[in-house]
């Protein structure tokens, strides 16, 4: 064989490895592409999901290229978190979200941690020596995930949106005012997320130099009414409320003085206990719900 079909052969393998190398790259970076695109929303849109986990809390916030989950509900409801976020579609997590190491918050973020990539894990900054609470941290430590310490102050950017963390500026001798409570941007939109924090914790932040307005308001501690006090839910000055909390439950949530000041400011309420999940979608001006309104009755009103 002459030493110029050598070469044309030569250069014939040389092409189709160059032409096999670049279809395996794309088809790598297409996969790369489908985990960093963590959901199916279209772009300029951000939904809020209040996964209805009964008494505790779980909240989903996704945009098309992010998503972040704040609690996880308790122990027995970390599966059906899990099996939600997959309905709709989400592949990682850029933030998972402790409020307070309470069960009924971080009982179900080991399932989280075990079924999604997170990249961020956010929780305050306190001890707790309950199983849950070291269930959670055993997790993250086979998971190789560092806790992210915030400080008031402290904000993070989330696909179109930003968040910001309001509280605690120190620590409380009440776990419930440990709160992270987070306020999250998105164009015009806000909504403001308390956790359980009660009113030492809204006093503070009453007192600090952030602006607590917001568009919907998580209501704290699950309608407690050592929460949302008439001052703090005056500052935020809400369109809409959630109540995250189980039918039934045992401790009497949402007690009627809390109900009674939402009604009181012409504040409209949802409840995952009367309406199960709920789902607010925003375009950065504007916000639509997936339910009607809750009707604050008189009977709700009665002590």
């Amino acid at each position: 064989m002459s030493k110029s079909k050598n070469y044309k052969s030569l250069r014939t393998v040389v092409v189709t490895l160059l032409i096999v190398f670049v279809l395996i790259m794309n088809q790598y970076g297409s996969a790369r592409d489908k985990e960093t695109s963590s959901t199916s929303l279209p772009s300029g849109v951000i939904e809020v999901h209040f996964i209805d986990v009964g008494q505790g809390d779980s909240i989903l916030i996704e945009t098309k290229d992010s998503a972040m989950l704040i609690d996880a509900g308790e122990n027995d409801k970390g599966i059906d978190v899990v099996n939600y976020l997959q309905l709709q579609n989400i592949q990682k997590l850029d933030y998972l979200v402790g409020t307070h190491p309470h069960s009924d918050h971080i009982g179900g973020l080991d399932d989280v941690l075990n079924s999604f990539p997170v990249d961020k894990v956010l929780l305050p900054d306190v001890a707790n020596n309950t199983a849950t609470f070291e269930e959670v941290l055993d997790t993250l430590d086979k998971k190789n995930l560092k806790i992210t310490k915030t400080e008031v102050g402290d904000q993070y950017s989330f696909g179109d949106a930003t968040f910001t963390i309001l509280s605690p500026a120190s620590p409380y001798d009440d776990m419930n005012d440990n709160s992270l409570v987070i306020k999250l941007n998105f164009g015009k939109n806000s909504f403001l997320f308390t956790g359980d924090a009660e009113k030492p914790a809204e006093i503070d932040m009453l007192a600090g130099a952030f602006d607590l307005s917001a568009d919907v308001l998580k209501i704290g501690h699950h309608g407690s009414e050592s929460s949302t006090s008439r001052d703090f839910l005056a500052a935020v000055n809400p369109t809409y409320a959630v109540i995250c909390v189980g039918t039934n439950n045992d401790y009497g949530h949402p007690k009627e003085e809390t109900l009674r000041r939402i009604k009181e400011q012409g504040v409209k309420l949802y409840r995952t206990d009367m309406q199960g999940t709920i789902v607010f979608t925003s375009n950065g001006k504007n916000i639509s719900v997936n339910t009607k309104d809750y009707d604050i009755t008189d009977e709700d009103l009665e002590d």
